[in-house]
């Protein structure tokens, strides 16, 4: 029951619903192109990137000091029919604005 009320709590935010839509249209980015793009505090970030992951939605992988977000894959049906019922919400995403642009993709912030 734990689980399932962490993975509706992580949805019941508007924020944290754009950054799944936003992490599902552009497949894995550095929290750097995250902070950029959806014009948020690395702080405010951070924690819903947190809650989004505890809730079992994203995967983050370490490169140096940089933290890489995607969505988990595979998901489980739960999550998955959640995310198909995010990308048909109307919402009108950000522009991505990549920081990452070295030939090894990391931040150069």
């Amino acid at each position: 029951m734990d689980e399932f009320l962490r993975t509706v709590g992580a949805l019941y935010d508007e924020t944290r619903v754009l950054i799944l839509r936003f992490l599902d249209e552009h497949g894995e980015l550095c929290v750097c192109d995250l902070q950029q793009s959806l014009g948020m505090i690395q702080s405010r970030l951070s924690r819903h990137l947190k809650i989004l992951r505890d809730a079992g939605f994203l995967r983050v992988e370490r490169r140096g000091k940089w933290a890489y977000y995607s969505i988990r894959s595979p998901l489980d049906r739960f999550r998955l029919q959640a995310l198909e019922e995010i990308r048909t919400l109307p919402m009108e995403l950000p522009v991505l604005k990549k920081v990452s642009q070295d030939p090894k993709g990391s931040c150069t912030l």
